[in-house]
């Protein structure tokens, strides 16, 4: 909390993989000591946490704690399945549901990436499955706009194969003003060859329906440690974004993969990378 005369930081999110992952390398489980790992999250200077629900009984039981350690939960990642009927209305239903529980607690964004035909796998959706997702996207969004929430599309790598078809049908074809993006600025560079011109444009075509930020950075292509400079210019990134005169809600989701060094624990990787964010966007305060 900011003392008397002192300006408020940033309000700064992280995603729960994040966590997961920089454990995971210690060989800890976040999620089997939630409460050490939030006071983690807390020690590391941010004051928002982004969790992965799975259904409303895994927000029932994250809620408590939150409110226990003073973390706000702007957003909510949830996952989908909305490219086949029976099983877009489940997800659409399951999303609602979810939606229903956070909304007291101050969540008004929830990100919802769709999920490819079979992860780790070849094949892309066809025509039909694109053009009943996108319809399905919107469909949820109205719903969600009816709550005063906002949907947030995101994406892997995957979706940007194939002349990125099935990404730009998910914004192409959907209502600006039910369905907006979570740009995670490294799957779109990774997924377009490692590429800040694709980055770049897409946010020249859709930077005013940016939403969110998911903030992760690379040295040579390899995740980096911590969110600071390197392959892609995130200084140039905040500027594009306030030229589309938008300032998203940021969320770090640094991660670690084969070949990322390790030098911090988790606590300082996101201590030296909210640091970092926050000297970006200082202007978004």
């Amino acid at each position: 909390m900011a003392r008397a005369g002192q300006a408020t930081p940033l309000h700064l999110a992280t995603n729960a993989y994040s966590w997961h992952v920089f454990y995971q390398r210690e060989g800890r489980n976040f999620g089997a000591s939630l409460d050490a790992g939030l006071r983690d999250v807390v020690a590391s200077g941010l004051n928002g946490f982004e969790p992965g629900a799975g259904g409303t009984e895994d927000v029932q039981q994250l809620l408590p704690r939150l409110r226990q350690h003073g973390l706000e939960m702007r957003s909510i990642y949830v996952n989908s399945s909305l490219h086949e009927p029976a099983e877009a209305d489940r997800s659409i239903d399951q999303i609602l549901a979810v939606a229903r529980v956070v909304k007291p607690f101050g969540t008004r964004i929830i990100v919802t990436n769709p999920n490819p035909l079979r992860w780790g796998g070849a094949e892309n959706k066809n025509d039909d499955q694109l053009r009943f997702q996108s319809a399905a996207l919107n469909r949820l969004g109205r719903e969600l706009a009816s709550l005063e929430l906002t949907l947030a599309y995101h994406y892997h790598d995957i979706e940007l194969r194939v002349a990125a078809r099935e990404f730009h049908h998910m914004l192409a074809g959907t209502d600006p003003r039910y369905v907006t993006l979570c740009l995670d600025t490294h799957w779109l560079y990774r997924g377009a060859g490692n590429s800040q011109v694709a980055l770049f444009d897409v946010i020249e075509l859709y930077g005013h329906r940016v939403s969110e930020l998911h903030l992760r950075q690379s040295h040579q292509g390899v995740w980096s440690e911590t969110l600071g400079p390197g392959d892609i210019d995130y200084e140039a990134l905040a500027a594009a974004l306030r030229r589309k005169q938008v300032k998203p809600h940021l969320v770090l989701e640094i991660a670690v993969e084969a070949g990322t060094p390790k030098t911090l624990d988790p606590v300082e990787a996101h201590r030296r990378s909210a640091e970092y964010a926050r000297r970006v966007f200082a202007d978004w305060a």
